[in-house]
């Protein structure tokens, strides 16, 4: 047996011819080949040869009629050309040399069948119909390349649905241009971006889809805008390869896969989220990265973290720094607020006082608030007043003192001198009371004691003697009253005074007087005083 090919118009078809030996019967009929694997659309052509003797009892054997046929038996067989089914889409030719050739076509599924060849001839009995006859089958073309990864190369097999039947020469084309490769297998070098397709030989027309690798995949995102946190968000990949791409999503800055589906879903998306994402298409072909798509989550502002400068104790004075930062999509809006008071003391991050004051001591809050929403934290500022306050405060306690001490030094001195005057006079001595001058009765005296004693505390009393007597005399009518002030300036003393001790006093020469007259329009003198 041996196999022979011939092609038909349009597509290709295959031929199975079977070889007699030696020993033939003169009346046969041979069809080469004996099965046929066609597509559908295709034209095929069915060959066959036929034997009969040429003088049976002296006569000339002539053939009067040659027909193929498919319905019917050997002997009553239905003509192709009385069949409906094949109206306008067969002929018949023949040779001289006793061939035949059935052409179809626009090939037909239902055409798949045994198809058989019958001639009769002039001769008494000389019909024969030839067996087994040819077996077509019509299919669809389906013609594909496989694809098989090797290491560093790529391996692509041309592939129809006739293979079963008797696979066919096969030729390839990467994008336009015809390969010299003519076999059902090639091998090629993998991202060298080629388009390779392959067709049955003889017939360029029908070729497979190409395969090649992923074009720059495309990447979007669903929902576009603005995207809330804890919504649905899917980012989609898309990529023209053949054969079809596997996908791997990542983030930018982080080489692990997030996701190796064609669509990424976040069911219930965080702010963590944020950030660029990419995806890479491959296949055995080769591989294409897509470039960055963001992903920007909108949320409402974390709690704001808050902070003093300087922290701890802050001194009356000093320059205060209060700042505020929240994390928050979009950025957060900040204001300062003093708790208890419903006006914000400031705005921004940071609230800066130069020069604080004990009273602004207390509670601040901070609120940060964007379009979703508003949050707030407090700190606590304790300020203290400054040393040099309490420095003043004690400088003026002593300034009082110092006064005091030195109105009492001031007086001493006065009745000092007074007392000295008077020691200088002949004879000069302490007035009675009883010789006052009625006219003096006015007179304010003032009298000053100072201790001798300095280990002693010192003191000092000031004393209203009393009202104003009547007046005696018209001629000092302008003087109306007498006021009499003591001051005693001096020691304690823890022992009591005898009568006498308080006579001397009287004498004491450091007891000073002063008078004070208060002048009338007439008056001409000005009394000693202070």
């Amino acid at each position: 047996m041996s196999f022979s090919a011939a092609a038909a118009t349009g597509f290709v078809v295959l031929f199975l011819s079977v070889t007699v030996g030696q020993d033939e019967p003169a009346w046969s009929v041979k069809y080469d080949p004996s099965q046929i694997c066609a597509f559908i659309g295709s034209t095929v052509m069915i060959k066959c040869s036929y034997k009969y003797p040429s003088i049976i009892d002296g006569i000339k054997t002539e053939v009067k009629n040659k027909i193929w046929f498919t319905k019917g038996n050997n002997r009553v067989p239905v003509d192709l050309k009385n069949d409906s089914n094949y109206k306008g889409r067969i002929t018949y030719n023949f040779t001289e040399s006793s061939s035949s050739f059935l052409t179809i076509k626009d090939l037909k599924q239902r055409d798949s069948a045994k198809y058989k060849f019958r001639f009769i001839t002039n001769q008494p009995g000389g019909e024969f119909t030839g067996s087994p006859g040819v077996t077509l089958t019509v299919l669809d073309p389906d013609l594909r390349v496989q694809v098989r990864r090797l290491e560093t190369q790529t391996e692509l097999k041309c592939e129809s649905s006739c293979d079963q039947i008797k696979p066919p020469s096969y030729v390839w084309f990467n994008k336009e241009n015809k390969m010299e490769e003519q076999s059902s297998s090639i091998v090629v070098s993998v991202r060298d971006g080629g388009r390779y397709s392959c067709s049955v030989k003889g017939h360029d027309d029908l070729r497979s889809p190409s395969v090649y690798a992923p074009r720059p995949p495309s990447v979007s995102v669903t929902p576009s805008g603005e995207i809330m946190e804890g919504s649905l968000v899917t980012l989609n990949c898309s990529s023209d390869a053949n054969p079809a791409a596997k996908y791997t999503w990542r983030k930018k800055n982080n080489q692990s896969v997030v996701s190796t589906d064609q669509q990424f879903v976040l069911s219930s998306i965080l702010s963590s989220d944020s950030g660029q994402y990419y995806c890479t298409a491959q296949n055995q072909l080769g591989e294409k990265t897509s470039g960055l798509v963001s992903v920007q989550v909108t949320y409402a502002p974390r709690p704001p973290s808050v902070s003093v400068t300087p922290s701890g104790e802050i001194m009356e004075g000093s320059l205060v720094t209060l700042s505020c930062s929240s994390d928050a999509n979009p950025a957060a809006n900040y204001s300062w607020y003093k708790e208890g008071e419903e006006a914000p003391k400031a705005s921004g991050q940071n609230f800066t006082i130069t020069n604080i004051m004990f009273k602004q001591r207390g509670n601040y809050y901070c609120e940060a608030q964007n379009s979703r929403g508003r949050c707030n934290s407090t700190v606590t500022m304790n300020v203290v007043a400054a040393p040099r306050n309490r420095v003043a405060a004690a400088a003026a306690v002593s300034a009082v003192l110092l006064i005091l001490i030195l109105i009492c030094l001031l007086v001493w001195l006065i009745r000092k001198t007074k007392v000295w005057k008077q020691q200088s006079r002949p004879g000069a001595g302490p007035v009675p009371s009883e010789q006052v001058n009625p006219a003096e009765e006015s007179v304010a005296y003032s009298v000053v004691h100072l201790a001798t004693k300095q280990e002693e505390p010192l003191y000092c009393n000031t004393v209203q003697l009393g009202p104003t007597r009547p007046k005696r005399h018209k001629k000092r009518k302008e003087e109306e009253t007498v006021e009499y002030a003591s001051v005693n300036c001096g020691r304690t003393r823890t022992d009591a005074r005898t009568e006498s001790e308080k006579q001397d006093s009287v004498e004491d020469p450091a007891a000073l007087y002063s008078k004070v007259n208060k002048p009338g329009k007439n008056s001409r003198e000005t009394p000693a005083g202070f």
